[in-house]
């Protein structure tokens, strides 16, 4: 199994992309991209190709279902797994984000001492 490593973070919200940037880099040595809305993170995953892309369902413009709608329209980033980050939670939702093909949902507000361990149990369990 590939080690999860270069980690593609989408959240229109920059006090919520500093803190999950420093919770990845520093807690969980990840090497993170940060963009801000749906579009351009179609086009950072295509360039920069990450293992994986946490990508915040509310978002202006393109929101996370669209952004990984698009993204698997595209052949360089159809394969990139992606989490979703949001404080919608409800059943129905977490299924619907899930048929969409997300491997999982992480719930904001998260623990930024546990968001990495967070993000590398999904990676390990879908990959493993």
């Amino acid at each position: 199994m590939k080690p999860l490593q270069r980690i593609l973070h989408v959240e229109d919200d920059i006090s919520i992309q500093e803190v999950a940037k420093v919770a990845l880099e520093i807690v969980g040595g990840f090497e993170v991209t940060s963009c801000d809305d749906g579009q351009s993170a179609i086009s950072r995953a295509a360039e920069w190709q990450p293992d994986l892309i946490l990508l915040d369902v509310m978002m202006p413009g393109i929101d996370g279902p669209t952004t990984l709608v698009r993204l698997r329209e595209q052949a360089s980033t159809q394969g990139i797994p992606v989490i979703f980050m949001t404080a919608k939670v409800q059943p129905s939702e977490l299924e619907h984000y899930r048929a969409l093909g997300a491997l999982d949902v992480v719930v904001k507000p998260f623990d930024p001492m546990t968001l990495a361990e967070q993000l590398r149990t999904i990676w390990e369990r879908s990959n493993g």
